[in-house]
């Protein structure tokens, strides 16, 4: 067999996880350079190009939700896929076990998580033979709440701001720009999109996300793609959802369209969206050994240039420092647009535990509590007789914010039984949560979706753990944290950013449509 192959699918993984390639590199350093001084576009991403920075220093997830692994593997006639197969499940569970993925499998029927990111379906590798005697291996990583926003029409169809959308070209154009459109900062924008011209359901949306392993910088062989794609990153910036859906100059980084032959009765037209955070590598190995012998997308002889030289959140004396628990007055000072730094302590929930705080007592008082939507990397340290379950030792690794519109089912009343007064996430909530927030006195704090290790400095420990039997990303992590920032989005008084700024791009939106 191949004595390096194991190895190399294990590099493939880490190295995906925590280093972007360099035309996305490129293409977040151009948003950079796109975004006037002092916006909150422009601070969230100098943010996440520290972010960049830090993830390739420590070999740390670039995101703490490293997403569904997903290998496109190509053999030499002959080559046993079988064993290659268990050998990269193999890598998978390695490193999860290093905590440079997180455990994302997940049993769709209890609930359960695997803990080592293997079960039916997962990873996803998807095997082609070539006439060539190397092994190619390509991977991406994309993650759930990107994957939330993917989208798929049966045209022709009628799409809010921009009318009927035709089985045209046009049509599809129309299709794409309402995906971005919806999307807002739930995706993490600027983010990237596949898109598939035809197919079947299931195979549309498989080569929509075939598009996302183009680089960022290719030109379409097909002249009508091609010009499509043009037309798409010409426009679709005028939107100005900016990233993270603050408003801004840059919502998409890249389009890539591809077209597949369709059945007379359907047309569909797929759409793969891809965060910022847009992990995508690959190697092509000896097909003697399994070493590698080439990567793709990537150079190593050439060295990484920084994204920035300096810090990526620069004070401005404005920030307002926040220690927790909260008052009712401290929130309701608050207004959209504040920054806020938090310290002091914070409980981590995702879906299990809102779902779970709708029919139990919390595991804690959260009387004045800041509640974070995030699933995050932790690994255990020596056991010891620190805090933590079972006298072990806890580390997060990574933390970003998940998507909040999750939770909006559930978010207003807890907010109403339990009394938390601030909620930390991204893409913000919807308006049960808006009017809980303005009765009870609470708000919804923006974070930088993504920016999974400049989060984890702010964390200084863990306290303890709760409702781990839900697994890691879903238990509620007792964390401390200092001088943690965040943007104020929704406050205590009925105001939203998200909803502005959706309602201003729809307008965008209807104007670009012509």
């Amino acid at each position: 067999m191949l004595p390096s192959f194991f190895d190399s699918v294990l590099q493939l993984i880490i190295r995906t996880s925590t280093d972007l390639p360099p035309d996305v590199r490129a293409a977040m350093k151009t948003a950079l350079g796109a975004e006037p001084g002092g916006t909150r576009s422009s601070q969230a991403l100098t943010i996440i190009a520290q972010n960049i920075d830090l993830a390739v220093d420590t070999e740390g997830a670039i995101c703490q939700d490293t997403g569904m692994p997903t290998f496109e593997v190509k053999t030499p006639v002959g080559a046993n896929q079988i064993w290659m197969r268990q050998q990269i499940r193999d890598a998978i569970a390695e490193a999860t076990r290093r905590g440079k993925l997180r455990p994302n499998s997940v049993d769709s029927i209890t609930g359960e998580n695997s803990g080592d990111n293997l079960g039916p379906g997962t990873p996803i590798i998807h095997f082609d033979q070539w006439e060539r005697d190397e092994l190619e291996i390509k991977l991406i990583l994309k993650g759930g709440g990107c994957e939330n926003t993917n989208a798929q029409y049966a045209l022709p169809v009628e799409l809010p701001h921009l009318g009927r959308a035709d089985r045209t070209l046009d049509g599809v154009r129309k299709c794409i720009l309402h995906a971005v459109w919806q999307a807002q900062g739930k995706g993490c924008a600027p983010g990237a999109v596949g898109v598939c011209v035809g197919g079947d359901r299931t195979s549309g949306y498989t080569h929509a996300k075939d598009q996302l392993f183009r680089t960022l910088d290719d030109v379409n062989p097909d002249p009508r793609l091609a010009e499509l794609e043009a037309s798409i990153m010409s426009t679709v910036n005028d939107l100005e959802i900016g990233t993270m859906g603050f408003g801004g100059k840059v919502t998409l980084i890249g389009c890539k369209v591809g077209a597949l032959n369709r059945l007379p009765a359907s047309f569909f037209v797929s759409v793969a969206y891809d965060c910022w955070a847009f992990r995508r590598l690959g190697v092509e190995l000896s097909a003697s050994t399994g070493a590698i012998e080439r990567w793709l997308y990537r150079d190593p002889a050439h060295p990484i240039i920084p994204m920035i030289d300096q810090a990526g959140f620069t004070r401005t004396g404005r920030e307002i420092s926040l220690e927790a628990p909260l008052t009712e007055e401290a929130v309701r000072s608050l207004k959209v647009g504040d920054v806020v730094l938090m310290s002091g302590p914070m409980f981590t929930g995702r879906d299990a535990v809102h779902s779970h705080l709708m029919k139990h007592e919390p595991p804690v008082d959260l009387r004045g509590s800041v509640l974070y939507h995030c699933g995050p990397v932790v690994v255990k340290e020596t056991p010891g007789e620190g805090p933590g379950s079972e006298n072990v030792r806890w580390r997060v690794t990574a933390a970003g914010p998940t998507t909040s519109i999750r939770e909006e089912p559930y978010q207003g009343e807890i907010i109403k039984r339990y009394g938390v007064r601030a909620v930390i996430g991204k893409g913000g909530m919807g308006a049960k949560t808006l009017a809980a927030m303005k009765e009870h006195g609470a708000v919804y704090l923006n974070a930088i979706g993504g920016a999974a290790q400049f989060y984890a400095r702010s964390i200084k420990q863990v306290d303890d753990v709760s409702l781990l039997e839900f697994g890691t990303p879903e238990a509620m992590w007792h964390l401390t944290v200092e001088d943690f920032p965040a943007i104020v989005t929704m406050d205590a008084h009925g105001n939203s950013l998200h909803k502005d700024i959706e309602q201003e791009s729809g307008q965008h939106l209807a104007t670009i449509a012509g």
